[in-house]
């Protein structure tokens, strides 16, 4: 019996044309980006939580980024390469390429620009003349703009359902992330609603990274597998040299893994729920 179509369906049915991308990775980028303003009104609502949740949380949001960056980047970037490529190695070999492009791309801001993680403390050059409250805002924004490009590039070759899937899944990532930097912020001494106001703008980067990446899809189509590809690289480097390690130090290691685990679970099952 045939139920009618999908939400996903409905939406599809509503785009003329590409570029309709451009708008809708914009727009999906934006409301991800809003993740990081739900988590940090947590800062009103709860009490302060303790560690050990603060680093559950942050550790599954790094497993529904790692998932992401696989199901919803590498794989139909590999597609679109294949489809083009006179041979599959050739198109695997340009996402290849746009991998360590982006995870290049944010090496080199995160070795030139000053920040401060929540556990390793300062990072990159001298940063004496930048208060803390600016080096954890420009730290958060690093992490958030290969965000907000990974949702605005979801939605390559106008595919409704991978995007909305990776604009969930980020947007849900944000949340545990919002609450942390504001949690982060009152503990060295700024008050609450300081604290809310900076997480808050620190997720609303998402925008500009989604708007310039669905902007370079929808300008430059046979270079989807290099741009996914860069998202995807850039999203994995943040998790690999920022995120696992500061999770992983100390005595809950065991519950990071697992909460880890957990996320690219939860994202695997958004992916296949939105197909």
């Amino acid at each position: 019996m045939n139920s009618g179509p999908s939400f996903v369906e409905t939406i599809s049915a509503l785009l003329p044309s590409d570029s309709d991308v451009l708008w809708l990775g914009s727009i999906a980028s934006f409301l991800a980006g809003l993740g990081t303003t739900i988590g940090a009104l947590g800062i009103f609502l709860m009490r302060r939580p303790s560690p050990r949740a603060l680093l559950a949380l942050i550790s599954g949001a790094a497993g529904v980024m790692l998932a992401a960056s696989f199901f919803s980047l590498l794989q139909p970037a590999i597609e679109h390469a294949e489809a083009r490529a006179s041979h599959p190695a050739y198109g695997v070999l340009t996402v290849i390429i746009g991998v360590f492009v982006g995870a290049a791309m944010l090496f080199y801001i995160h070795r030139h620009s000053p920040h401060e993680h929540f556990e390793m403390g300062r990072e990159g050059p001298d940063s004496s003349r930048l208060g803390r409250l600016w080096l954890f805002v420009i730290a958060i924004t690093l992490h958030n703009f290969p965000e907000g490009m990974a949702v605005g590039v979801g939605f390559a070759g106008a595919d409704v359902a991978n995007g909305i899937s990776l604009g969930i899944g980020i947007g849900l990532q944000n949340i545990p992330e919002g609450l942390a930097v504001a949690v982060s912020m009152v503990a060295i001494g700024y008050r609450k609603s300081v604290a809310f106001w900076v997480a808050s703008l620190t997720g609303l980067v998402e925008p500009i990274g989604g708007f310039i990446g669905a902007t370079a899809v929808w300008l430059a189509e046979p270079a989807i597998p290099i741009i996914l590809g860069i998202a995807a690289g850039a999203m994995i480097f943040i998790i690999s040299d920022e995120i696992i390690p500061e999770t992983h130090r100390g005595e809950h290691r065991n519950l990071a893994t697992f909460s880890l685990m957990t996320g690219v679970v939860l994202m695997l099952f958004l992916d296949g729920l939105l197909r």
